[in-house]
């Protein structure tokens, strides 16, 4: 599944009708029909429908909604909010076809029309679509309050009224909560944005017949179960512990022992085929009491390594990663220093990233893959800006920093974004609360590392172990934690089920 920015909904839309020669008004008809269809999903015969139409093709589907819906015995009010001069072609269209239904069509009242929001058990928003952008105007805002305020059911076409397309956050939003929101062909940007996403209330896409093989062009992905089980690499009959790969792991100290442990374990549940955790030698008897299967090279977290003897040790694994429970020290920084000089492919997480920030230099220089797997707070350090305004523009800041520095970059959240040095992205859906835990990200960093090693396209391997991550995390919910009690050990624990699930039979 894609997620398509308004620019690039606006140009499918023209390629259908240009190239693909489908007409605008059948795209709109097949918009109504599907939307139509998940509508009576949700609504009786009995309860009264309200169906509040702006201007543009939004409100051309409101029309075809109320038409349907009306066809089918339903009993739907219609209130147009904008005027006839700002509907589209097609919409007008739709509404004389409405009209010849005999439905009346009521240009908006206040004094009259907000009563009927009250009275009514389900309230379509087809007001305001992916055009909207900047501050919400009268009569819009006292709508949409007067929405909010009702006990109605809302579902929402496209987008609830008052969020932008994509992921620019406006300041002081006030746009519609919707219990239900029909995302026409793809899912926008803003689903995503930790501002705008629990506007949506829960959200479904309906397909209108625009040319796949041109939605599929777009840069973003939602990345599902079907993509996973397609790619999920599995093992070779053939294969042995040496070609499953080499890993090692640097982290751990004294005060955070179960970071390093967690990793190790996400790693070894995702595939790797020999571990090596380098740890400090006081840590390696806390570790090995719950890893047995790796082996230990504390020797790596001597002072007196040289870098060039860092690098060396380094060569004989096929993959690193490095940051987790490390501590901020010039240590670290060394360490850092020398897997950024290795041609490995490496992962840095949490105080590797911490230390990153005076090698920038070496990372563009980098010719190996480099993976960095920052949560807001990190990325906003990184780049010296403030974690609200990561938050307000992930995709754009994510793509262009790993375009500026040839690296992946994966920003964890609500919806972890996985990007490539091209500027592609997946978007991950898997998880739940139970992840906002200490512990969460060294358990996804060793996963990660488990499906890099196993090789395959990078950016498949990255949004898979993201996938995994939060969907071990959901089972475990289903079937045993709650969300309050759940920990990442218990995620780590579920990984099994989640790849039996995953993978080909």
């Amino acid at each position: 599944m894609n997620c398509v920015t308004a620019q690039e909904m606006y140009e499918l839309d023209r390629k259908a009708i240009d190239v693909y020669h489908i007409p605008g008004v059948v795209l709109m008809e097949n918009a109504g029909v599907a939307m139509t269809n998940e509508v009576i999903k949700c609504v009786k015969k009995h309860q009264s429908i309200l169906i509040l139409v702006g201007g543009g093709n939004n409100g051309g589907d409101g029309f075809v909604i109320a038409k349907h819906l009306i066809n089918q015995g339903y009993q739907v009010r219609v209130v147009q909010v904008a005027n006839d001069t700002s509907l589209s072609d097609e919409s007008r269209l739709q509404k004389k076809m409405l009209e010849s239904f005999g439905a009346p069509i009521a240009s908006y009242l206040p004094d009259k029309h907000l009563r009927q929001i009250n009275q009514a058990d389900t309230i379509i928003d087809a007001m305001l679509g992916i055009g909207f952008k900047g501050e919400l105007r009268e009569p819009y805002r006292t709508i949409i309050e007067e929405v909010n305020a009702s006990t109605a059911e809302v579902i929402s076409i496209d987008l609830p009224s008052g969020v932008p397309a994509n992921s620019q956050v406006e300041e002081g939003i006030c746009a519609v909560q919707a219990d239900l929101t029909l995302c026409i062909e793809a899912p926008k940007p803003s689903v995503f944005i930790e501002a705008y996403t629990n506007y949506y209330g829960n959200w479904t896409v309906v397909k209108i017949g625009l040319p796949q093989n041109e939605l599929k062009q777009y840069p973003t992905r939602v990345w599902r179960m079907e993509d996973v089980t397609e790619t999920l690499k599995g093992r070779d009959r053939l294969s042995h512990k040496g070609s499953n790969g080499r890993g090692i792991i640097i982290g751990g100290s004294v005060d955070m022992p179960g970071s390093v442990t967690l990793a190790a374990k996400g790693a070894l549940r995702s595939g790797v085929g020999l571990l090596t955790v380098a740890t400090y030698e006081s840590v390696v008897p806390i570790v090995a009491q719950h890893i047995t299967e790796a082996t230990y090279s504390p020797s790596i977290m001597s002072s007196n390594y040289t870098h060039e003897q860092l690098t060396s040790a380094f060569s004989q694994y096929d993959a690193l990663l490095i940051g987790m429970g490390l501590g901020r020290t010039q240590h670290t920084d060394q360490l850092i220093s020398a897997a950024l000089a290795s041609n490995l492919p490496i992962v840095i997480d949490a105080d590797g990233l911490f230390s990153l920030k005076k090698y920038l230099i070496e990372l563009k220089e980098r010719s190996a893959p480099t993976v960095l797997t920052p949560h807001p707070g990190e990325m906003a350090q990184l780049l010296n800006q403030t974690i609200e305004s990561i938050k307000k523009r992930p995709f754009e800041i994510c793509r262009e920093f790993a375009k500026t520095y040839g690296v992946y970059l994966v920003l964890k959240g609500v919806y972890t974004i996985v990007t490539d040095p091209d500027g592609n992205q997946t978007i991950n859906t898997t998880g739940n609360a139970g992840l906002a835990k200490g512990g969460s990200g060294d358990a996804l960093a060793g996963i990660i590392l488990g499906r890099v090693l196993q090789g395959g396209a990078l950016l498949t391997s990255l949004a898979n172990a993201c996938f995994l991550h939060g969907r071990a995390a959901d089972l475990s919910v289903r079937d045993h934690h709650s969300k309050t009690d759940l920990l990442a050990s218990d995620v780590v624990d579920y990984l099994p089920i989640a790849f039996r699930e995953c993978s080909n039979p």
